[in-house]
């Protein structure tokens, strides 16, 4: 079985066009896509939670 693909946090917000002060405010409140905190303090975002993130504020939007 594949493993899912991760994204590093440079990469998510590089697809979102947001800075890393404005993600880390959403995930303050709650409002950003799920993330992985890997032993060593960095951050992943798998492709599939981003994915689903994404979709769910197109359908709010709809």
């Amino acid at each position: 079985m594949a493993r899912p693909q991760m994204l590093k946090l440079p990469e998510v917000l590089a697809e979102l066009d947001m800075s890393r002060a404005a993600f880390y405010r959403m995930r303050a409140r709650g409002l950003a896509p799920k993330v992985i905190k890997l032993p060593n303090h960095q951050v992943r975002v798998r492709r599939a939670d981003l994915d689903d993130w994404l979709r769910q504020y197109e359908q709010a939007a709809a």
